[in-house]
């Protein structure tokens, strides 16, 4: 049986009420849940509400799950949830975006103390872009979903996709390079992008 038979044959068990088949579907994607609402957010316990949100609203409307991929359909359910989450706070105080270095948020090496600022100041890039072009930057360059999934996650239109990473990697070159030490370092790294437009993914490569 292949992943996406297996995958439905869970979800079909899940519609009759089997819990366990459920919670094999909260198994597999809690993670990635978690990690593309706590970039969003910036705050861990608040991607916690909304991991559990995201999988108490998918129990209750499994039934309508249809014409896309699970992982796209909870992505965008989570990513819903996360905008109430910013609207509720934005009516009451600032978003915390500073607890954003607290995570590993790309793939960097870690090698001492030159790391951890080269990932704090990625971290902080990325926790500067507004939320509608964080999302596209850490569904696309940080957990690698392709376009066409963005789009379903985000339901958006193909193209606003595709324009909106490329202003948001702009966006992340600009705010990296206006940074003397995080220039400086991604210098040393050898990460720092000849061209504007140059991924997160990129930028945080091995050599």
């Amino acid at each position: 049986m292949s992943s996406v038979e297996d995958e439905a044959f869970l979800v079909a068990r899940a519609r009759t009420g089997d819990r366990d088949a459920f919670a094999e579907l909260v198994r597999r994607y809690q993670r990635l849940v978690f990690a593309v609402s706590y970039r969003l957010l910036g705050d861990p316990d608040l991607a916690d509400d909304v991991v559990q949100e995201t999988f108490i609203r998918a129990f209750l409307s499994l039934e309508r799950f249809r014409g896309t991929t699970l992982r796209a359909w909870l992505l965008r359910i989570a990513h819903n949830a996360a905008l109430d989450q910013l609207r509720a706070i934005a009516r009451r105080r600032t978003v915390p975006l500073d607890h954003a270095s607290e995570q590993v948020a790309f793939d960097v090496p870690e090698s001492g103390i030159e790391q951890a600022e080269l990932r704090a100041a990625l971290e902080a890039a990325l926790a500067a872009l507004p939320v509608e072009q964080r999302a596209v930057v850490v569904l696309a360059d940080v957990e690698g979903l392709p376009y066409e999934e963005i789009a379903q996650a985000l339901g958006l239109p193909l193209g606003t996709v595709k324009s909106r990473l490329a202003r948001a990697r702009v966006r992340l070159r600009t705010l990296l390079q206006s940074d003397p030490r995080a220039r400086e370092l991604l210098e040393l790294s050898g990460r720092l992008p000849d061209r504007a437009g140059e991924s997160p993914e990129r930028l945080t490569e091995g050599e």
